[in-house]
């Protein structure tokens, strides 16, 4: 049966608009999943350079309450959104004026701090977007279709990101400087997927608004603590996230280190690498957002925490056991694969869970308020993790840095099974 046929005319044409905006910002992130790897690999940056890059797309989300409040003070969240996409995104076109890499010299450190600041700026757009999103969303589709549709989008989004990670690996390896032209064509896309979003359908309650910006802002940080103090299912659901999100943020970039120094990949192997979990998260993603949909959130996580752990897991085995064959350009390491399996059940469920799963512990109007808190606390996390997990690689190598990634990954499961057993979910009606 046509899903389109089960939806309302609001709901039908939402969902359109979300499949459009979901598959340009597919082809957006798929041309980004190498960025790192560009950085260490033909910009030859530092280490620490790169924990700043992986960092600047987390980080940005300690200023969302900010953000949050500044949109509220527009009256036309559309036009707001629209510039924010010109103004953060449209720089990324720079990257065709930037010289051409030759051998094994990279760039010199002032386009390592340009690549660095306009990564930072194209980020920054997130805290803008990502609870619009969930605002917009939440707003025109009917809570037990909510899960179900933002997993169909997901999909799309995911089909997408594989075909533009493997041109992507393509053109680098065909040519090292050819991010110069994708670049500039993700740059112009990101503006058109904004624009994309902010043709849904967004009724923006009028608010009388008195108090200054930052008087506003010291509100939102109130209102944070209240929220988390009050409402413990989702106060334990963001314990988890932080014990995971601390885990996956200190070992990301540790892993595009290992592809280069453990594994001495190259730009199609790891796009190859890349595409593989994406294709097990597209299979599992519409059955994801249907559980979503019927379970507890904290039961879901259960399954995203222990997947992420047993790939970290399965990545510590590879540098032991770094038993592999090569394929044309591609070096495929056994038991590699078997951890990137474990990657694509961790990616096709996270997007989900960490999209809008703070919306099943709080009520319609209170949407935006509730992401912005999970959206702070990403940002938080993201201030610390990546520099420690270079750091731990540093001093101690890649074992360790997995193995306390695993640990703190264990202990975010066990939080889940106590929370869930112990308290229910509050009314979300």
């Amino acid at each position: 049966m046509n899903i389109f046929d089960k939806l309302s005319l609001k709901e039908a044409r939402t969902f359109r608009l979300h499949l459009f905006y979901s598959s340009i910002d597919g082809i957006v992130s798929g041309a980004l999943i190498l960025n790192e790897f560009i950085f260490i690999k033909s910009l030859k940056g530092s280490n620490v350079q790169l924990s700043i890059l992986f960092q600047f797309s987390m980080v940005v989300f300690l200023f969302a309450m900010l953000a949050n409040e500044v949109m509220r003070r527009f009256s036309n969240r559309k036009q707001f959104l629209r510039i924010t996409g010109i103004i953060t995104r449209l720089p990324l076109v720079g990257f065709a004026f930037f010289p051409n890499v030759t051998g094994e010299d990279g760039l010199s450190p002032v386009y390592h701090l340009i690549f660095l600041s306009v990564f930072l700026l194209f980020y920054t757009s997130k805290i803008a977007v990502v609870p619009s999103i969930n605002q917009y969303l939440k707003g025109n589709y009917r809570h037990e279709l909510f899960g179900k549709l933002f997993g169909y989008a997901t999909t799309i989004n995911k089909v997408c990101v594989l075909l533009s990670t493997f041109l992507v690996g393509e053109l680098l390896h065909w040519n090292p400087n050819s991010y110069k032209l994708f670049y500039p064509v993700v740059g112009t896309l990101g503006v058109i997927s904004v624009y994309q979003l902010t043709k849904i359908d967004f009724i923006q309650k009028a608010e009388v608004i008195t108090k200054p910006l930052w008087h506003a802002v010291g509100d939102s940080f109130k209102r944070i603590l209240q929220i988390l103090r009050s409402n413990k299912p989702f106060r334990h659901l963001e314990i988890g996230f932080i014990l995971y999100g601390f885990a996956w943020m200190s070992t990301h970039a540790v892993v595009t280190i290992f592809y280069k120094e453990a594994l001495d990949v190259n730009y199609p192997t790891v796009a190859f690498y890349n595409i593989l979990f994406n294709l097990v998260a597209i299979l599992l993603l519409p059955l994801f957002g249907k559980l979503i949909g019927k379970r507890d959130p904290r039961r879901f996580a259960i399954l995203t925490f222990g997947s992420l752990m047993l790939f970290i897991a399965f990545t510590a085995l590879t540098e032991f056991f770094p038993w592999y064959v090569e394929v044309w350009n591609y070096k495929i390491y056994y038991l590699f694969i078997v951890a990137l399996f474990f990657n694509g059940v961790f990616t096709g469920s996270m997007p989900i869970l960490w999209g809008i799963g703070s919306s099943y512990f709080c009520k319609p109007h209170e949407a935006a308020d509730y992401q912005s808190v999970h959206l702070f606390l990403t940002g938080f996390r993201a201030l610390f993790a990546p520099f420690i997990g270079i750091k731990l690689y540093e001093w101690y190598g890649f074992s360790f840095t997995y193995a306390v990634g695993i640990v703190l990954l264990i202990i975010a499961i066990f939080l889940m099974i106590y929370s869930e057993k112990r308290f229910s979910k509050v009314n979300k009606e």
